[in-house]
């Protein structure tokens, strides 16, 4: 259906019919605003005619209706609106002016309100050199740029050692070419010089005068890096901004690249008569090559209309400079050379008078700029337009405290005083670590919760790693080579050879395991063990005797989807999907296909994105973690497609390195919609601009605010100046900086502050900033958690609980139940219940334990168990036996018992006479099956390695021994015979591992351990397993291996390879070796009969022992502490 058909059976009023068949857009008109009510230091500043000024506006005193109203004003006086620029430095701040602006003008057409580097581009890709490049000049991210610097620095030793390095560093520097900590200081070097208008060559002179050689080497680095943005066609800010300034200054352009053409015309003077006026928003925020900028296009005494607060000026890591603001009289003189005159607007509509009083201590600390005194008396003493604000202080003993705390009082505002999530936010000083703390503290407690996303790195976002884990190893899969031998596994080998047990080069186990429990494969781990076991059984099926671990056959079947077509999909469906998508991901990415395309490959053939949707449909916690989810995967798409958009042709893995390269949040070309109804979580840094009703500022601690550790204390980049050596930032400024950092964040409250730090009882623990004493409120100490978090399911949890308490009162008990009666009709408008958990049918454990319909065995049938089985359920604990065997919840398979089944097979080639008794060969045959096995660490492996050979050493001489004239008949032995046990039929199945016929012609089984513990005497005399062996004998399980004819038990035996003899039977040269006599009595009949009840009767109690200690269901035993339910 063709879209003009469709829209043509819908009827709009904006849209209206131009000719048949087509359509037109009318916008709505814009309907102006009236004009806002201005004091007179506002009005003051509209009243402004020709010339340079400074406004010092400080929080909340109304500088951007100023700012709006002096644009309209010069519009309304006949000022064309193209001859006006607005210029900000938040692409937000950006879009709220020209809204704003276009809203007070109306119909009329808007000035140009932009930020400084779309400005900068704008000129720079007007101006590019066509017959050059393609394509438009593109913009480094932050990250990007990170990554590029980090490449180039570590190419460096490598193009030394090939003699074509153009760039040598110091000795003393090599050794940290490599870190993250060098390329930031490398970053910081590239970025000053170029902010104080610097090239390759001038800072190379300056090095030469100043005596340093890192620097000068940073000039040859700047020049390579250049060329390198050069061949890329990339810009990174700071050289965007150099670039611009050169352009608007009409100066010369050596040192610079070839985006800006040598032959360009002079652009300064049509620069300097495009604008009527300049408004620049934030000033304090700039830089010298910001100044510089502004000079060419409104020095000279034109119109230049700066609204700043040097109180603000935060930016200092990013080469912002306070002492622009500072200084802005003298640079931007009126035409006569007198200084600019300053205004100040003194009238905060923001904030109440305590708060107001409050951050104006803070003002009182800070340093006297060398602007006029009465201008920063006034703009330091603001005058409030309302009464009220609360500023609260408050200290705790440890950080969890601090912040189940925090998580409290926001809640407690919302319902208690009304307060919207929204109109909420919490800053810290510190970035990922505590945004990601708040985060889960905060969200625990039932606190919608929104987080700018260019406030953590991608890659530390949980949605984010099964899509890279995965898009990594397909990554590598489709590298032409010799990955691509990695998945062709050979079938097992004949004969009870090991198959080739290498899993495919590009996935390992770990990998393998993390992708399968990820929600891309969705399978929990009972899945996993059961697909486990059903490969190791296809292993073994196959003739090989020793099958790998199943971790290596997970990743060996992930890689080869064909493999998993047999296996039962009630199991191995996660499996089986996930094994597609990722040929299907590795078959995109070898026929040419992008990053993006691949991973949107992996996550649309998934339920993920449907079980996120519906959770995020049905909101609470888990609609809010689906939505930051969300959220997360959506940002990656977006830096996956402007990966591929700008570059070309980059690999996934190239995409992958710079996404893992990441240690800087990412900026964005546009910021995602902030969520209406949450409370936002951000650093201090990117609250500017900012206000919320109820501010929380966490984390408040001496040593982290302030934070006075030098910056860039290697190459220090500060001290580079135009003119000589700069001084280095004192303490002192630092402090300073640090401080208005602080008062930033006070700032941005309107009704309340609250400030949080961590006061440790020992004095070299965590103490409070200084700051919060700078407030004037004294902080108070709170050394307890709240009761419960004010939510519902903690309300209903102390309802339940209360219900129940044997020592509160029946009037309470009654209350509480009342109470949640009520909480348990509430439904909502499809008649769900809201609160499902207030009603008793929910309350699981007061119920009694349930019993299954379907029988775990049937009664007409033998009971099917094996001899160690038969340990379990009689003598060790049911309840183990039954997790274990039947619920087959058991941890899965260790390089333990890995040990014991190679050392079986070993002993069963040497019995049988297909491997000779040579130690040599078996050691040749272990070394053939060894690395098949798991181990935590090479060392670990070396060890049991060592204790293999051992154990083979005591066995040859144990096997060579003459033990009374017994000569082996059968190994691995299997047998099946069923057994009368009472009124029970009993089905004994199993394999003994050697039997052995006496002088008098007598069966003797041996079994063989492998294992660190040996019974008692008195335990191998009634040894179940052994018993079973000798009974299985006396009823036909060895006839065949005597010719037919049946037997007499003669006895059977445990034979320890692990552990020595005692000294007497030959000491460390042989075996332990521990017997039992043959049958006498009934008593293993009686073991049947009561390990068959209790598997007929289901009845599968704990019996603590010693056993308990290493076993696998502790907590979901009732008699261990970890394991009890709720009530008990």
């Amino acid at each position: 259906m063709s879209s003009s058909s469709f829209t043509g059976r819908t009827t709009y009023p904006q849209v209206r019919r131009r000719s048949a068949g087509a359509y037109r857009l009318v916008r709505t008109p814009l309907r102006p605003v009236d004009p806002p009510l201005l004091d007179a230091r506002q009005r003051a500043v509209v009243d402004h005619g020709r010339g340079p000024l400074l406004v010092l506006a400080g929080p909340g005193t109304g500088k951007t209706t100023t700012l709006v109203e002096a644009v309209a004003a010069r519009v309304a006086a006949g000022t064309d609106p193209e001859r006006i620029l607005v210029l900000t430095f938040s692409r937000k701040a950006a879009v709220e002016l020209r809204d704003r602006m276009a809203l007070r003008l109306g119909g009329t057409r808007g000035p140009q309100a932009t930020t400084f580097h779309s400005y900068c581009y704008a000129l720079v890709r007007a101006h590019q050199d066509a017959d050059l490049f393609a394509e438009p000049l593109r913009l480094l991210s932050g990250p990007e740029q990170d990554v590029a610097v980090r490449d180039l620095l570590a190419g460096q030793l490598g193009l030394e050692r090939e003699g074509l390095a153009p760039v040598r560093w110091p000795d003393e520097l090599r050794a940290c070419l490599t870190t993250r900590g060098f390329a930031d200081e490398v970053r910081a070097v590239l970025a000053r010089s170029r902010e104080l208008g610097l090239g390759p060559d001038a800072l190379a002179d300056f090095a030469r005068r100043t005596g340093r050689p890192d620097w000068r080497a940073a000039a040859a680095f700047l020049a390579e890096y250049l060329d390198v943005l050069d061949l890329q066609g990339v810009l990174d800010y700071a050289e965007l901004v150099h670039r611009a300034v050169l352009l608007a200054e009409r100066a010369p352009h050596s040192g610079t690249s070839s985006h800006v053409s040598s032959s360009a015309p002079s652009y300064g003077p049509a620069l300097a008569d495009a604008y009527d006026a300049v408004f620049v928003d934030e000033y304090q925020d700039t830089d010298p090559a910001q100044v510089r900028l502004l000079r060419a296009l409104a020095g000279g005494g034109r119109t230049l209309v700066a609204f700043g607060d040097p109180d603000q000026s935060i930016y200092a890591f990013r080469g912002a400079d306070v002492n622009g603001i500072l200084d802005f009289p003298d640079t931007f003189p009126r035409a006569d050379g007198t200084p600019a005159p300053v205004e100040v607007l003194t009238t905060s509509r923001r904030s109440g008078e305590a708060l107001l009083t409050a951050t104006r201590l803070l003002t009182r600390r800070m340093p006297m700029p060398r602007l006029p005194s009465e201008k920063v008396r006034a703009h330091r003493e603001l005058a409030a337009v309302r009464a009220g604000g609360r500023v609260e202080s408050y200290t705790y003993p440890t950080a969890s405290t601090e912040l189940e705390n925090i998580a409290d009082i926001v809640r407690r505002a919302h319902l208690e005083e009304g307060v919207p999530w929204h109109d909420m936010a919490v800053l810290t000083r510190a970035g990922t670590r505590a945004l990601s703390a708040l985060r889960r503290a905060l969200t625990s407690a039932g606190v919608p919760v929104e987080v700018d996303g260019t406030d953590i790195p991608l890659r530390h976002e949980p949605a984010v790693t099964p899509l890279l884990t995965a898009l990594r190893a397909v990554a590598t899969a489709a590298l032409p080579g010799p990955a691509e031998a990695g998945d062709e596994s050979g079938g097992a080998a004949a004969d009870g050879e090991a198959a080739d047990d290498t899993p495919p080069t590009w996935l390992d186990p770990e990998t393998a395991l993390d992708l399968l429990t990820s929600p891309l494969g969705g399978m929990d781990s009972a899945d996993i063990r059961r697909l486990g076991r059903a490969l190791r059984d296809e292993e073994r099926a196959a003739g090989n005797r020793v099958p790998p671990p199943s971790d290596l056959l997970l990743a060996r079947v992930l890689a080869e989807p064909e493999r998993l077509v047999a296996h039962d999909p009630a199991y191995a469906r996660g499996a089986q999907r996930l094994s597609a998508l990722l040929r299907k991901a590795r078959e995109l990415l070898e026929g040419g296909g992008t990053a993006a395309e691949a991973l949107w490959e992996l996550w649309s053939g998934t339920p993920w994105p449907q079980r996120l949707e519906r959770a995020a449909l049905r909101g609470g916690t888990a609609g809010r973690n689906a939505d930051r989810d969300l959220d997360a995967v959506c940002a990656l798409f977006d830096t996956a497609a402007r990966a591929e958009e700008r570059t070309g042709g980059r690999g996934a893995l190239n995409f992958l390195e710079e996404v893992d390269a990441q240690d800087i949040a990412a900026d964005t070309l546009t910021r995602r919609a902030v969520r209406p109804d949450a409370v936002r979580l951000m650093t201090a840094h990117r609250s500017k601009g900012l206000e919320w009703s109820l501010v929380v500022v966490a984390g408040v601690q001496e040593g982290l605010w302030p934070d006075l550790r030098r910056r860039g204390s290697l190459l220090e980049a500060d001290r580079i100046g135009r003119d000589g050596l700069a001084e280095p930032l004192t303490p002192g400024a630092l402090l300073a900086e640090e401080r208005r950092l602080f008062y930033v964040a006070a700032t941005r409250a309107r009704d309340r502050l609250v400030v949080t730090a961590v006061k440790a009882p020992a004095d070299d623990g965590d103490q409070p900033s200084r700051f919060l004493a700078e407030l004037g409120e004294e902080p108070k100490d709170v050394t307890g958690r709240p009761r419960r978090p004010l939510a519902v399911a903690a309300l209903v949890a102390e309802l339940r609980a209360t219900t129940v308490d044997p020592e509160a009162s029946e009037a309470l008990r009654d209350a509480a139940a009342r109470r949640l009666a009520r909480l348990a009709a509430l439904t909502d408008d499809e008649g769900q219940p809201l609160v499902p958990a207030a009603h008793p049918d929910r309350w699981w454990g007061l119920n009694e334990p349930t019993r299954s319909a379907v029988p775990l065995r049937d009664r007409d049938h033998p009971v099917v168990l094996s001899g160690s089985a038969l340990d379990q359920l009689a003598n060790t604990c049911a309840l183990q036996w039954f997790l274990g065997r039947e619920v087959k919840a058991d941890a899965p398979a260790t390089a333990a018992q890995g040990f014991g089944n190679v050392v079986h097979v070993l002993a069963d080639e040497v019995a049988s006479g297909r491997t000779p008794a040579d130690l040599a060969v078996l050691m040749e045959r272990l070394d053939s099956v060894w690395d098949a096995l798991a181990f935590d660490a090479p060392w670990k492996s070396a060890q049991e390695k060592n204790n293999a050979r051992v154990a083979l050493e005591r066995f040859l001489r144990w096997h060579t021994l003459d033990r009374t004239g017994r000569t082996p008949v059968a190994t691995e032995h299997d047998f099946d015979v069923t057994l009368e046990a009472g009124e029970y039929e009993v089905r004994i199945r199993g394999s003994m591992d050697r039997v052995e016929q006496d002088e008098a012609g007598r069966a003797y089984v041996v079994d063989f351990k492998t294992g660190k513990q040996a019974p008692t005497a008195n335990e191998v005399a009634a040894h179940p397993q052994l018993a079973v062996y000798q009974l299985a004998v006396e009823r036909g399980a060895v006839d065949e291996a005597f010719a037919g004819e049946r037997p007499a038990s003669g006895g059977a035996e445990l034979v320890h390879l692990r552990q020595p003899a005692p000294k007497k039977e030959g000491g460390e040269a042989y075996p332990k070796v521990q017997a039992q006599e043959p049958l006498a009595g009934e008593w293993v009949g009686d073991l049947l009969a009561t390990a068959a009840g209790r598997v007929l009767d289901e009845h599968f109690t704990p019996n603590p022992g010693q056993h308990c200690t290493n076993c696998t269901f502790r907590t979901s035993c009732s008699a261990q502490p970890e394991g009890r339910q709720v009530l008990e």
